[in-house]
């Protein structure tokens, strides 16, 4: 395997985002007093929140404003007199501790972590990244953990890669390859940084993107047999 530095997206690449959102919207809304079946209030509060963080990578909107304007406009589009700054504590409170892990996801790291080195790059929020991370047991086998919140920049952008290069220990691009669910931010992020890519896809999409993906793979354990 020529590749030594494994930079791995978090969401829905190596944790179960839609799992854990979907949990911790319904608790938020039970804890504000709502009950019944969520499912159709749940669905477009993910259009809103999906929209939103596609405005962020852009850099229109700040995350900060984000994070308590899906709900606030999910209660608005809904006819619903709820406290959106409340629902936004309760949501990331809840997020942290309901981690799903992808299947493979744990025996992946802990293997490529004995090959080189294991780096998670994100555009969540900071310190819900890092409780996700430490409670799923990923933690021992990561070497850092860069985000756009800290760094400022979100994938795709090359700033944040560069943010994430410093962080690393020393390498050439040539070494680097990052695995990840989205065309749009990890692929098209490293095509624009200029290292190898994988597009973990599970549910077989099709690329009608700009990105190129140097591997392409649709479950975790595929990845050693591609990468060697």
């Amino acid at each position: 395997m020529t590749h030594k530095l494994f930079l791995f997206d978090l969401d829905d690449t190596l944790l179960d985002f839609k799992a854990s959102e979907e949990l911790s919207f319904a608790r938020t809304l039970q804890a504000l007093g709502m009950d019944g079946d969520l499912a159709e209030l749940f669905l477009g509060y993910q259009a809103i929140n999906l929209a939103l963080w596609r405005a962020f990578e852009t850099g229109t909107v700040s995350k900060d404003f984000l994070k308590v304007e899906r709900f606030r406009k999910t209660f608005a589009e809904n006819g619903l007199e709820l406290d959106p700054e409340a629902a936004s504590r309760l949501y990331l409170e809840s997020l942290s501790d309901t981690v799903v892990l992808i299947d493979g996801a744990l025996h992946l790291c802990e293997t490529l972590a004995g090959l080189g080195e294991v780096g998670i790059v994100t555009n969540g929020v900071e310190a819900i990244q890092n409780q996700r991370i430490a409670k799923s047991g990923l933690r021992e086998h990561i070497s850092f953990v860069a985000t756009s919140e800290a760094c400022g920049y979100a994938k795709p952008d090359v700033r944040f890669f560069e943010y994430a290069a410093r962080m690393a220990r020393p390498f050439e691009k040539e070494d680097a390859i990052i695995i990840g669910d989205r065309l749009d931010a990890d692929i098209l992020g490293a095509n624009r940084y200029g290292i190898d890519s994988c597009w973990f896809n599970p549910q077989r999409l099709n690329n009608a993107s700009e990105a190129i993906p140097t591997y392409e793979v649709n479950n975790l354990t595929d990845i050693l047999r591609s990468l060697s």
